[in-house]
C-alpha cells in the first residue's frame, strides 16, 4: 500500500528535523562559557580533519588543552591552512572554554601563530 503524500511529507520533515537538531547540537556553542579567555602555549599536535580541525596546546601552568577551530572550510577561509603552523610553534588562542572546568577544551574564535592572527569567527570576537 502506497503512503499518502502528506504522510511522506511528515516523515521526511521529522527526519530532516532530527538531522538538523543533531548538527546544531554538535556545532553549537552551548557547551562553552560566554566569556572569552586567552590561552598561550606550544602546539603539540595539529589535526585538520573534519568535523573541526584541532590544536593540542601545552600551556606553561595548566597542562595540555584541546583547542577546537572552525569547520574545515571556515578555518581555511581564515587563512589557517596546513603548513602555516607546525608542532613546536608558540600559539595564542582566544576563545570560549568548556563549561565543564574539568575539561581543558576551548572553541577558538582567533588563533595567532608567528605574529599572524587567524580570525576563525570574526563576528564572535569580543574586544574590551
Amino acid at each position: 500500500m502506497a503512503r499518502s503524500l502528506p504522510a511522506r511529507m511528515i516523515v521526511g520533515g521529522a527526519l530532516g528535523l532530527l538531522l538538523v537538531t543533531g548538527a546544531y547540537a554538535h556545532h553549537g556553542w552551548s557547551w562553552a562559557e560566554a566569556d572569552q579567555i586567552e590561552l598561550s602555549g606550544t602546539i603539540r599536535e595539529i589535526s585538520m580533519a573534519p568535523p573541526h580541525p584541532t590544536l593540542d596546546v601545552e600551556t606553561e601552568n595548566d597542562g595540555l588543552w584541546r583547542v577546537e577551530l572552525a569547520n574545515p572550510r571556515q578555518t581555511e577561509r581564515s587563512g589557517f591552512v596546513e603548513g602555516v603552523a607546525k608542532v613546536g610553534d608558540p600559539v595564542v588562542a582566544l576563545g570560549n572554554r568548556s563549561l565543564d572546568r574539568n575539561e581543558k577544551r576551548m572553541k577558538a574564535v582567533r588563533i595567532t601563530v608567528a605574529g599572524k592572527a587567524y580570525d576563525l569567527y570574526p563576528e564572535r570576537i569580543k574586544t574590551n
